[in-house]
């Protein structure tokens, strides 16, 4: 009996928790909003770092999601950079589909790696829902969220 009551407080404690996504891909943004909220988050959106720089401003997310590729080549890695200086406890998601376009590898793997891009997981575009929802959750329990 204590299961159901459980999985109620998870989802209720989720619903509380804000996720902040920044993409300058309109569609991509909808897509990842839709589906983000269908699991219970807030969504707070931004169509560029400057919009999400802005959006820092107002809204300390309990996790963020960047694009890597916006108005610049880097303004993914700026954007996490930044995050990470106001917020160091909020997990940080690079989404990019940069491999698949440019032939580009990225990755949090090397300890060189890890010490330039701040973020703490780094994805390929195309995630299935239940993937992501399982690294965001993976992410919020480490951080303690």
């Amino acid at each position: 009996m204590s299961e159901p009551t459980l999985n109620k407080t998870k989802t209720m404690s989720t619903k509380q928790q804000t996720i902040l996504v920044v993409d300058d891909d309109m569609d991509y943004l909808l897509q990842l909003e839709t589906m983000l909220k269908k699991m219970g988050f807030r969504v707070e959106t931004a169509e560029s770092q400057k919009e999400g720089e802005d959006k820092l401003e107002k809204v300390k997310p309990d996790l963020a999601i960047v694009d890597l590729m916006m108005e610049n080549m880097d303004s993914g890695f700026i954007l996490s950079r930044k995050i990470k200086q106001r917020y160091p406890e909020v997990p940080v998601v690079i989404a990019t589909a940069v491999t698949s376009e440019t032939g580009m590898i990225f990755g949090l793997d090397t300890e060189e790696e890890k010490q330039w891009i701040k973020a703490d997981l780094y994805l390929e575009k195309g995630l299935r829902e239940d993937q992501l929802h399982r690294e965001i959750t993976r992410l919020l329990k480490q951080a303690g969220r």
